[in-house]
């Protein structure tokens, strides 16, 4: 497989670039070599008398990175287990997020041309256009030389509707490109960058855009690339407030780790949220022909690869609160809109169990998490290397940020064991140790510790997700299929069980896109 798609994109890049360039120019996108993954079994639009399938004309669609089932359910007990504060042993059950309550939702199957466990890039390419593809491309098919044609393209030269594009990681990376970009890897920034700036879509907002000047750094900067190509560039929360109308390209002003935001359980109560992007959308998209966002909730993908339930837990309600900006709207357009939730694959293998616990589960402990993994690497275990801390030193900010400790009463759920001790010392060695080589997946025993995150960082959210009743079984992505809820116009198109690409082919049978 792996030596059959190295062959596949070793293809004539003149091709490629011609097949780039037409779709750039707004040229019919050409037909298809690949066989299309078929047409699902949906009344047409003319045929259709109930109301709720009526087309709408403002449709969001929410995708959270990694999101799947144990992501949104795990955020939705924590919010219950936070709220039940009767002094009994009876449990109240879970507190739904915003999308859990939606009238119809259905389940979306999830592999790619390359495996069960698929990537970021072929998931949103099947959401985007309906075709399965490898891993690691981008609308394009597996001879990387035909490009296909997205749901936001085509609305916007078919139907003149306005497009948005909303993402709390790099606006280049895999998922938001895959709503306007055609590329054979998902590691052409620069390229990607350029066809964000050629697709004139009005509302761009999220983190900032990876290797802007290129990999060589020897390129025209992408953001001078937008602002000569009518972009209004905006870097600063301050004038993001004050932008009316697009074409615009909004920058968060508080990036943290790769030029992202900042994890939820990192934001301060002055830095924008991913709803306010959303709420700003709104404004800037809002028009009587129609217009289509796309929003990504791409920090819950990254917490779980490094296996942060609670940075988890907190990004999930972050999407949440994004889809209630849609809802308000929705609300004011009842007849006209349509919103979507759903995840391109899971991320982390999360359950709600450990085997330490048994059939128990002790949620509230999460809430004793002031920070994420990623702002303890930067803002401690920098410093911890540097000063050569001591571990009895280090284990006083483990307890004021992760509530994790040595010692405490009996019945404190967050002390550790003599197991627990030793593990964590045991990362804490392999974290100072100068001579530590970066890990290998080729060393099984250290890689299925740490994965490539730091040691002491990765084991204290292992010890405080176990304590808590959660567990991760991967670094990577898993196979499991993911939830589609849906309301508003067309929502009981989006019931019942199948593959990922029929979100594309049903939301473009209602939307009469061809």
């Amino acid at each position: 497989m792996k030596l059959q798609r190295t062959l596949a994109l070793s293809l004539a890049a003149t091709s490629l670039a011609g097949t780039l360039a037409a779709c750039s120019a707004g040229a019919a996108t050409p037909a298809p070599t690949a066989t299309p993954a078929a047409e699902p079994s949906v009344q047409t639009l003319s045929s259709q008398t109930s109301p709720a399938q009526k087309a709408p004309k403002y449709v969001f669609l929410f995708i959270g990175d990694g999101m799947s089932y144990p992501q949104f359910q795990a955020a939705s007990d924590y919010l219950g287990a936070m709220a039940d504060t009767n002094n009994d042993d009876i449990l109240d059950g879970n507190v739904n997020l915003s999308f859990m309550d939606f009238p119809v939702a259905g389940s979306a199957v999830t592999y790619d041309s390359t495996s069960f466990c698929p990537d970021s890039a072929s998931t949103a390419t099947s959401i985007s256009t309906g075709y399965k593809t490898y891993s690691g491309t981008i609308n394009m098919d597996e001879t990387a030389t035909v490009a296909y044609e997205t749901i936001a393209e085509k609305l916007r030269e078919q139907f003149g509707w306005k497009i948005g594009v909303i993402s709390s990681v790099n606006l280049n990376h895999a998922t938001p490109a895959a709503f306007y970009a055609h590329q054979a890897s998902r590691g052409n920034y620069y390229e990607i960058g350029e066809e964000l700036v050629a697709s004139g879509f009005e509302y761009f907002a999220g983190g900032g855009l990876l290797k802007p000047t290129g990999s060589a750094k020897d390129k025209t900067s992408l953001y001078d690339l937008a602002a000569q190509s009518g972009y209004q560039v905006v870097m600063t929360q301050a004038e993001a407030e004050a932008v009316t109308a697009g074409p615009v390209l909004i920058i968060d002003e508080h990036l943290a780790d790769s030029d992202a935001f900042a994890y939820e359980n990192d934001r301060t109560e002055d830095m924008w949220a991913l709803s306010d992007y959303v709420k700003k959308g709104i404004e800037v998209l809002d028009n009587d022909t129609g217009f289509f966002m796309m929003v990504e909730g791409g920090k819950i993908d990254w917490a779980c690869h490094a296996n942060d339930a609670g940075s988890t837990i907190a990004d999930t309600i972050a999407l949440s609160d994004a889809v209630e900006e849609a809802v308000a709207f929705a609300k004011q357009h009842p007849d006209e809109t349509l919103i979507l939730v759903t995840g391109d694959h899971e991320t982390g293998g999360l359950t709600i169990g450990y085997s330490g616990t048994d059939y128990d589960t002790f949620l509230t402990n999460l809430s004793n998490q002031k920070i994420s993994y990623a702002k303890y690497d930067s803002n401690y275990v920098a410093g911890y290397k540097e000063n050569n801390t001591s571990f009895e030193d280090v284990m006083k900010d483990v307890e004021a940020l992760f509530g994790l400790k040595l010692s405490g009463a009996e019945d404190d759920k967050l002390v550790l064991t003599d197991y627990e001790v030793q593990k964590l010392k045991d990362a804490y060695a392999a974290t100072m140790d100068p001579d530590r080589a970066k890990a290998d997946p080729a060393n099984q025993a250290e890689y299925v510790l740490y994965g490539t995150y730091e040691p002491l960082s990765v084991t204290i959210t292992h010890l405080l997700n176990n304590k808590s009743g959660i567990n991760f079984s991967s670094y990577a992505h898993t196979g499991l299929p993911v939830a589609v809820f849906a309301q508003g116009a067309g929502q009981d198109l989006f019931g019942g069980s199948y593959d990922n690409t029929q979100i594309y082919h049903k939301l473009a049978d209602l939307l009469d896109v061809k």
